[in-house]
């Protein structure tokens, strides 16, 4: 019996850390196709010539995504700088 059990634990984890590799991969996937499609509306929309499509057309004027990498970086570093200050008073206390 406790061969079977054994057998059956370990063919669990075998399913297990699959199902963690796909769900992985599909993370990283959406992460991907996510950054694809900032940079197309932030940087590579603008250098194209005019587009008679309504949605590229509205993505090339827009100016909302072309400045919300500059402005969100001090944000991050403030939120830095409080992540890294509140571990080192809960580390002290």
């Amino acid at each position: 019996m406790s061969s079977s059990a054994s057998a059956a634990s370990a063919s669990s984890r075998s399913s297990d850390s699959r199902a963690r590799a796909l769900w992985g991969s599909f993370f990283v996937a959406v992460g991907c196709v996510c950054f694809v499609a900032f940079a197309y509306a932030a940087v590579v929309s603008k250098l194209l010539p005019p587009s008679d499509n309504a949605v590229i057309s509205a993505v090339q004027n827009d100016r909302y995504y072309c400045f919300l990498v500059p402005l969100t970086l001090p944000i991050l570093v403030v939120t830095v700088y409080f992540h890294w200050l509140s571990m080192k008073l809960f580390k002290h206390a």
